[in-house]
């Protein structure tokens, strides 16, 4: 069985990264620590305009934290969504519940409308869903193409009896695309428990920043903070690592 690989990068050079690895799919995200959020249409034209084979995802996410959104963060979402259309994406990656953990369906209407045509992915908004077969339902009848999910655990091992069921489910209806902690060690088997045919996995290095000057006294961020002189990179090596692990 062939799979689809789809790599979750926040860079330019994470695409081409992923395109030279071979992955078939890139989801486009900024502020990684936060689990990704929407990145500037800057960095969408101009991944875009780099890559030649691979097809660019982007997700749609104003803020971290929680997935209940206000007026205002629907309304910026829906502008995004069109933006990124316009800029040329081949899909967006979405999400939005309600208060009580439902899919928040008037928001998800209007982010597809936006989308006018180009494939949707729910993303993991639905690990945090009360009842997930009654969102993947919900996700099916509003014509969403993909779920992402780790199967509402901290990994897609640990969650692959969950997303089993949920491609039994989805039958030919959605896919179901696990995704959450995949690595070499555990892709083949993340697929043989889950049966799915796409996977999402980041493929993230250390690497040291240029930066020659260097000031250790300020910091950009809170107190749980990253080291101002490391970068995280996406690694092709690691993507085939992946890619082969899985038998690609």
């Amino acid at each position: 069985m062939s799979l689809t690989y789809e790599i979750c990068i926040d860079s330019t050079a994470g695409a081409l990264a992923a395109e030279q690895a071979g992955a078939h799919r890139v989801e486009l995200c900024a502020a990684l620590f936060e689990g990704g959020l929407t990145p500037t249409l800057g960095t969408v034209e101009a991944t875009l305009e780099a890559v030649s084979s691979i097809r660019v995802h982007v997700i749609i996410r104003p803020r971290g934290g929680d997935f209940v959104f206000d007026r205002h963060e629907i309304a910026a979402m829906e502008r995004d969504v069109a933006a990124v259309r316009e800029a040329g994406a081949h899909g967006v990656v979405i999400g939005a519940l309600t208060s009580g953990g439902e899919v928040d369906e008037e928001v998800a209407k209007r982010l597809i409308g936006a989308a006018e045509g180009l494939p949707v992915t729910f993303h993991r908004a639905f690990d945090m869903a009360a009842d997930p077969f009654g969102a993947l339902e919900t996700l099916a009848g509003l014509g969403v193409d993909r779920v992402l999910t780790s199967g509402q655990d901290s990994t897609a091992l640990e969650g692959a009896p969950l997303i089993a069921s949920l491609v039994e489910r989805a039958g030919d209806r959605l896919v179901i695309m696990p995704g959450g902690g995949i690595t070499p060690r555990n892709v083949a088997r993340v697929v043989e428990a889950t049966g799915a045919k796409e996977i999402h996995f980041a493929a993230l290095v250390d690497e040291p920043s240029p930066a020659v000057h260097r000031n250790p006294h300020p910091y950009m961020g809170g107190e749980l903070r990253q080291s101002e002189f490391v970068r995280r990179v996406t690694s092709p090596g690691l993507i085939s690592g992946v890619i082969a692990a899985a038998g690609g």
